[in-house]
C-alpha cells in the first residue's frame, strides 16, 4: 500500500499501521465495517482520515484477497 495511505512508526502506537498523518489504526476501519457501520460513520468518527485514504485501503485489500 502506498506510503501516502498508511504509515508505521515504532514511536506511534508501537508501529501499528495507521492512516498516514493520523494516529488512527487501519484495523479500526475494518472493525467498524465488521460491526456493520458504514464508511461514512467511520469517517464521521475519525475526521482526520480522508475518504480517499479509506477507499485506497479497501481497494488494496480487495486486490490482495483476489490475487490470493
Amino acid at each position: 500500500m502506498s506510503s501516502i495511505t498508511i504509515s508505521s512508526n515504532p514511536k506511534i502506537l508501537g508501529g501499528t499501521p495507521c492512516f498516514a498523518g493520523t494516529r488512527v489504526p487501519v484495523k479500526t476501519l475494518f472493525d467498524y465495517l465488521e460491526a456493520g457501520d458504514s464508511l461514512d460513520v467511520f469517517l464521521d468518527q475519525f475526521p482526520s482520515v480522508k475518504r480517499e485514504q479509506a477507499i485506497a485501503v479497501l481497494e488494496e485489500s480487495r486486490r490482495a484477497l483476489l490475487a490470493a
